[in-house]
């Protein structure tokens, strides 16, 4: 690991950022990413705590998993459009992180993408998105209101467990299931109206509200 690094220009000549290429550079600040870039793969950037902000270019249409885990003082951040999935762990403990637009076109928000983000004020996920994985969202300590869209069917496992201050939910109209401990330790949730189309509500879902 480069620990002492603190800015990365890549040249026009790259089209694949590989797996942890970057990982634990701890003292990165500074990265620019060419157009000629397209794919950009697992943990590239895990563990760069002293990144603050990076944008993604259009050129880009795939992301790994782990790709931002424990940047802590990420604050910004642009995805592309051509983006259609948050992976895994994709923002795992990025506790800076105040706000996020989830880009349409994008299906999947994988399990713990947004895991432990504690500074997580809002998120607007798109009405593209049909999964959400569990725990995505889990200890996001911030997070006051979401909105699950209809084509979404499952809320799995931890999805929004111990979001401490979400206060408000609207489940889409297409959830039929509810994992357990989906919303448990929501200590500040004062109410949520369940759709009819729900037939599984697992243990402890709502345990601790």
């Amino acid at each position: 690991m480069c620990t002492s690094l603190t800015s990365v220009t890549i040249p026009d000549s790259v089209t694949i950022i590989s797996n942890c290429a970057f990982n634990d550079c701890s003292s990165l600040a500074s990265i620019t990413i060419p157009e000629s870039v397209t794919t950009i793969r697992d943990h590239a950037f895990y563990g760069c705590s002293s990144l603050t902000s990076i944008i993604i270019p259009d050129s880009v249409k795939n992301l790994g998993v782990g790709l931002f885990c424990d940047c802590t003082n990420l604050a910004s951040i642009t995805v592309p459009d051509s983006i259609t999935s948050i992976g895994n762990n994709m923002f795992l403990r990025c506790a800076s992180l105040i706000s996020f637009t989830i880009p349409d076109g994008v299906t999947n928000i994988g399990d713990y993408a947004f895991g432990g983000c504690v500074g997580l004020r809002s998120v607007t996920i798109p009405d593209s998105v049909t999964t959400i994985g569990g725990s995505a969202f889990g200890s996001c300590d911030s997070l006051t209101s979401i909105i699950i869209p209809d084509e979404v069917v499952r809320i799995e496992s931890g999805t929004f467990g111990y979001c401490v201050s979400l206060e408000s939910v609207e489940i889409g109209e297409s959830v039929t299931y509810i994992g357990s401990t989906a919303f448990a330790g929501c200590s500040s949730l004062e109410s949520v109206v369940i759709p009819e189309n729900v037939i599984y509500i697992y243990d402890g879902a709502f345990e601790s509200c």
